[in-house]
Order: C-alpha cells, then sequence, then structure tokens
C-alpha cells in the first residue's frame, strides 16, 4: 500500500470536502460559514481558477486533507482551507500539503502568500512558523479567524 497521493480536487469532490473541513472546525469549537466564508467550497474548480485547490487522497478514495491557493491579484496568493482529519495529524502530512502549496504557488508566478487562521490552530500556526510566515497586523479578518500571516516568496 502506497501513502495518500496529492490531487487537484474537483467538484466532485465537494461533499467529502465541506465534510472533512466542517468537522475539523467543529472539533476546535469554529463555526462554519457556508453563505460566506465557505462558500468557495461549492465550486472548488471555479473559485480556485488561476491558482489551485488539491487533496490529499488515500488509495482507498479517502480525502484526509486539503489545502487551496486563491489568486488575490498583484502577485499574492491567500492559502486557505488547510485542514487534516485527525487521524492523518503527526504524520508530516501537513508539511506535504504546505510544500505542495508553496511550491505551487511560485511556479504560478506568486510572490507572496497571505494567510488567515485561529490562535486555538496551535499545530497549523506552528507548522506556518517553521516555514518562515510572520505576522500579518493589516489584514482585514474573516469573522472566525484572529490572526494574519504572510510569507514573501
Amino acid at each position: 500500500m502506497s501513502g495518500p497521493i496529492i490531487r487537484p480536487a474537483t467538484n466532485a469532490d465537494r461533499e467529502k470536502v465541506r465534510a472533512l473541513i466542517f468537522a475539523v472546525l467543529d472539533e476546535y469549537g469554529l463555526d462554519p460559514a457556508p453563505k460566506t466564508t465557505d462558500k468557495d467550497l461549492d465550486d472548488l474548480e471555479g473559485f480556485y481558477a488561476g491558482g489551485a485547490f488539491v487533496v490529499l487522497e488515500t488509495s482507498e478514495g479517502d480525502i484526509i486533507g486539503t489545502v487551496g491557493l486563491l489568486p488575490l491579484g498583484d502577485g499574492v496568493v491567500e492559502l486557505r482551507k488547510m485542514y487534516l482529519k485527525p487521524a492523518a495529524r503527526g504524520r508530516g502530512h501537513g508539511k506535504r500539503l504546505l510544500n505542495h502549496a508553496i511550491k505551487r504557488a511560485k511556479e504560478l508566478g506568486f510572490r507572496r502568500i497571505e494567510l488567515q487562521t485561529a490562535r486555538v490552530l496551535e499545530e497549523a500556526l506552528g507548522l506556518y512558523a517553521k516555514y518562515g510566515f510572520v505576522h500579518s497586523p493589516e489584514a482585514a479578518l474573516e469573522r472566525r479567524c484572529d490572526q494574519a500571516l504572510a510569507l514573501d516568496l
């Protein structure tokens, strides 16, 4: 059995992706926002055009992780929806997803990655710090986020 693969998401993945993301949000006491912040999950292919949305999938077809790159303009891309199922954590999958996202952002010609997150997502904050993301206090935050970070590529 080989390890999970990273592949581009399609709209056929919407329900599995939504279920994973909403379950992780619930785990950390964060509210899903299907009409605003999470509206992107309705059209993964269209919303992330010009960027990327990928899933981490097991050989059995289970989606265990996600990450998206949303173009913001002027060479900037937003890292969005980086989530892992609990059983997939602590195995290097978060690093794989983040490495993939950074590499893809560079390939697409972006010069800066921005993201928003919540303090309760301690594991993610630690990972972002290891990769050199720094606080970006000027960002306008979504309602469930209390931190903005950025990485110059």
